[in-house]
């Protein structure tokens, strides 16, 4: 499995040696490069890598605005910090990347820890919302916040449709309490509504005049797989994955 890499250094030799040691372990692949922070945003935002490697000290703007602003454009991706120095604000920034390496690291630690990072493809968020019918409708608006976020507006419609019956189903027939869990994965967006009510959901059989259990045939025709968890003494998790635009 390839691992798509974006290097943002302002000294070329740095970006070519980067360049050369990621290609000699074999599993890499520099999708972009840039010498400046208002590059490498725009580079993140268009090629979404797995992993981008960041200088903090970039000509035009500072370590903390660059990452910030890497983060808001292109949130799937692993951010590993590759600086010549102590940054002042070490604390903040190590709680906002997945890695943290001085230059004068031996450069095989730095290639191990981003064919680490680069396998850890996953992202959450998740929403806790009462028994109430209105809920549906925060579910709906929680979707679409995230899916925008995560630049995948072309699942969205079905992901919102997904997310009401699912939602709709822990509040009118678990009568529970729920929470919605986004996942972003490589292949694939998976929505979870976790519930501690009694029963489990069942697809009907198709009917013109019943209303009740048609929406799970809908789940399963929009979806590339769906399912239920149990979870013992808690409850249950009904997921369901739409496949990733390629």
């Amino acid at each position: 499995m390839t691992i798509r890499v974006l290097l943002v250094d302002d000294v070329v030799d740095v970006r070519r040696l980067l360049r050369t040691a990621l290609r000699f372990r074999g599993r890499f692949e520099v999708v972009g490069e840039a010498g400046d922070g208002s590059e490498a945003v725009r580079l993140a935002e268009a090629l979404r890598p797995d992993v981008v490697v960041l200088d903090l000290g970039l000509p035009d703007l500072a370590g903390r605005e660059v990452l910030t602003r890497i983060r808001q454009r292109s949130p799937e991706s692993k951010v590993v910090v590759f600086s010549g120095a102590e940054a002042e604000d070490r604390a903040w920034i190590s709680k906002h990347v997945e890695g943290y390496v001085l230059k004068d690291t031996e450069l095989d630690y730095l290639v191990d820890l981003l064919e680490s990072v680069g396998q850890r493809r996953e992202i959450q968020t998740t929403l806790d919302l009462p028994k109430e019918l209105s809920s549906a409708a925060a579910a709906r608006r929680f979707v679409t916040k995230t899916v925008t976020e995560w630049h995948l507006t072309s699942l969205l419609d079905d992901a919102l449709l997904v997310a009401s019956e699912l939602a709709a189903n822990a509040v009118t027939h678990a009568e529970s309490s729920f929470r919605i869990r986004l996942s972003l994965k490589e292949a694939a967006l998976r929505i979870d509504v976790i519930d501690t009510g009694a029963g489990t959901p069942e697809p009907q059989p198709s009917s013109f005049t019943e209303e009740h259990g048609r929406g799970l045939h809908l789940v399963a025709a929009l979806t590339s797989a769906w399912g239920l968890e149990t979870i013992p003494g808690e409850g249950k998790v009904v997921w369901a994955e739409l496949a990733r635009p390629h």
